[in-house]
């Protein structure tokens, strides 16, 4: 088992934990930040992203979608992504990656 600690989260990305078959990580996306794009994919890896704290899109495959505080985010591997903060406060996400992605 492992315990991580999350809360007070500052970092940008930061892996948190990980085993052969899987991975976590934290990121925090100041107002108006951005991360991802069209070269953004992990031709490997599902991630699931769900959002602690603050607002903004997500683009998956040009679709884009509002994100929020308890929002779950399926992105199936290979699918191109970008997460942008829209909101006054940071966004701040656990991620989970599955296999691990880096």
């Amino acid at each position: 088992m492992k315990h991580i600690k999350t809360a007070g989260t500052q970092t940008f990305f930061r892996i948190v934990a990980a085993t052969a078959r899987s991975q976590a990580a934290t990121m925090v996306l100041k107002p108006g930040d951005t991360t991802g794009g069209e070269d953004n994919e992990h031709p490997e890896s599902d991630q699931w992203l769900y959002v602690v704290s603050g607002s903004g899109q997500a683009t998956v495959k040009a679709r884009k979608v509002p994100i929020e505080a308890g929002s779950l985010l399926l992105i199936e591997a290979g699918e191109m992504h970008e997460i942008r903060n829209t909101g006054a406060e940071p966004l701040v996400t656990i991620n989970v990656y599955a296999p691990p992605a880096y």
